[in-house]
């Protein structure tokens, strides 16, 4: 059944890029994937595809940014399956902009979106994984936190959601629950083809670019990022707590 059998995974936008190959990986590997995504159509038919596929999932609309729908999903998936083991903190956007040009909407959609709905969803997870004396927390932070041109709000959420995870691996540790974060460079996506046509290149021009500065010499692929994920979030990474491990083909 592999590395997940029985065990019953939330994955947060999960409609597209990451998110879906993650939600796709657990899926494979055994899990029963909650797939939750703020388009409820987009959601359900990640699900859908997961399913026909010979996995387990249901779709699941859900803002993330907001505490009180986070916590009614949670409390919904519990209900339907019996407990929550495993939650993958994926959603997230871009508003890139240089400082002086960024309206406080955009830093206020980025950090909200990219650090307090990952408050909002922890909070909700540990309520189940702390009574059960297990749970597997992965976040995704990015390379961008380590600072960024043009992306001063979402550098600045991603950096946090390090200090997040290395705190809420302290606080739940003695509950046998470990949280860790990935942190993908450039990967090839929805989000990375926005931030091309930002610049005003193509993706496959930027990709090019980005390629040659990275020692790999290319760019990765999302079901890339969700193999180091579904290592952080399954047993062979029992020991493994308060990590920020980087995957971006050796760029520095």
């Amino acid at each position: 059944m592999g590395r997940f059998a029985d065990r019953i995974a939330v994955v947060t936008g999960a409609a597209q890029g990451i998110g879906a190959a993650t939600a796709r990986r657990l899926a494979a590997e055994g899990a029963t994937v909650a797939v939750v995504d703020l388009a409820a159509e987009r959601a359900r038919q990640t699900a859908d595809e997961i399913v026909q596929a010979g996995g387990k999932a249901t779709g699941y609309g859900c803002d993330v940014t907001d505490g009180a729908a986070v916590s009614a999903t949670f409390d919904e998936i519990v209900a339907a399956y019996g407990r929550l083991d495993v939650l993958v903190n994926n959603a997230g956007i871009t508003r890139d902009n240089l400082l002086f040009k960024m309206p406080a909407a955009e830093w206020d959609a980025v950090i909200t979106t990219n650090l307090t709905s990952m408050f909002h969803c922890c909070q909700a997870a540990q309520r189940h994984m702390v009574p059960a004396k297990y749970g597997r927390i992965v976040n995704l932070s990015s390379r961008s936190a380590l600072g960024n041109r043009g992306q001063v709000n979402y550098a600045a959420a991603k950096a946090g959601v390090q200090g997040l995870t290395a705190t809420l691996a302290i606080e739940l540790g003695p509950f046998n629950i470990t949280v860790n974060a990935v942190a993908p460079g450039y990967i090839a996506t929805a989000m990375t083809a926005a931030t091309a046509e930002r610049v005003g290149a193509t993706p496959a021009e930027h990709q090019k670019y980005a390629a040659e500065q990275t020692p790999l010499r290319r760019v990765g692929q999302p079901e890339e990022v969700a193999a180091v994920i579904a290592f952080l979030a399954s047993d062979d990474a029992s020991y493994v707590s308060g990590q920020t491990l980087y995957v971006n083909g050796g760029a520095r």
